[in-house]
């Protein structure tokens, strides 16, 4: 799984059916980070099944200094230190280069996430390159590797492999054969732009907190109705923003 060479990859059509292979390299000065993540639940059994492959890149191997530096002091002084642009350059491109790819440096200045990027990416590249960010940052010449800067949210991490773990899981999951049941997939929170439904499971009473009763009436169509109206409303509570898009976005189509 890690630093294998790569195999012929192959895109999944909505025509053809075929099986889709993604290549996931991922940059980083801590490649132990992900093991763990690596091998477990639905993420492992898509990397065992062969649905993606995951390739971690450290830049510290392609130093060419003793100690094996990747950071230095910024020019023009400030706090911190900066990755320097030689390792990180060799190590992407030590990189095969699949079409079509992503080149992409996790930055809090960046794109923020959304199930949006995770689906154009799972249907449209065949390789997504990480580059995992640390201590201030990286120098500003690495940004001509990069062909887009992704974010996980308004706030500063540690690193930047946290975030690539989050589109690494987003996008997989996402890929046919991970998910058992895919029209899951289609029912999910932000599929449609609106948050999920409460749901419940056995038993129907617990600690004097009852199932609501349309859920256990088997009428199909009255279940659908009370799902659609808890997703209008939690979604109008709990996230005004998302509310008025998706009532833009409603409005606009016929």
């Amino acid at each position: 799984m890690h630093r294998a060479e790569a195999r012929p990859h192959r895109r999944m059509t909505a025509i053809s059916g075929v099986l889709c292979i993604v290549r996931f390299d991922i940059v980083t000065l801590f490649p132990d980070f992900f093991e763990s993540p690596l091998k477990s639940g639905l993420l492992g059994k898509a990397l065992a099944n062969q649905i993606a492959e995951v390739h971690l890149t450290n830049p510290r191997d392609f130093t060419t200094d003793k100690h094996h530096k990747v950071d230095d002091e910024p020019y023009g002084g400030g706090v911190g230190m900066l990755m320097k642009p030689e390792p990180i350059f060799a190590a992407v491109e030590s990189l095969p280069v699949l079409s079509p790819r992503a080149v992409i440096l996790l930055t809090p200045q960046g794109q923020t996430m959304n199930q949006q990027m995770f689906q154009e990416f799972a249907e449209q590249l065949s390789q997504i390159v990480m580059i995992c960010g640390h201590y201030e940052g990286v120098d500003e010449r690495v940004l001509h590797l990069v062909t887009q800067e992704v974010s996980l949210g308004d706030f500063v991490l540690t690193c930047g492999e946290i975030p690539a773990l989050a589109l690494l899981n987003g996008v997989i999951r996402l890929l046919p054969g991970t998910v058992g049941k895919e029209e899951s997939l289609k029912r999910e929170s932000f599929a449609e732009g609106l948050l999920d439904y409460p749901q419940y499971t056995r038993p129907p009473e617990f600690r004097g907190l009852v199932v609501p009763e349309v859920l256990r009436s088997g009428n199909h169509e009255a279940i659908a109705q009370w799902r659609r109206e808890q997703q209008i409303q939690r979604t109008r509570e709990r996230r005004p923003d998302l509310w008025e898009k998706w009532q833009t976005q409603s409005q606009q189509q016929p």
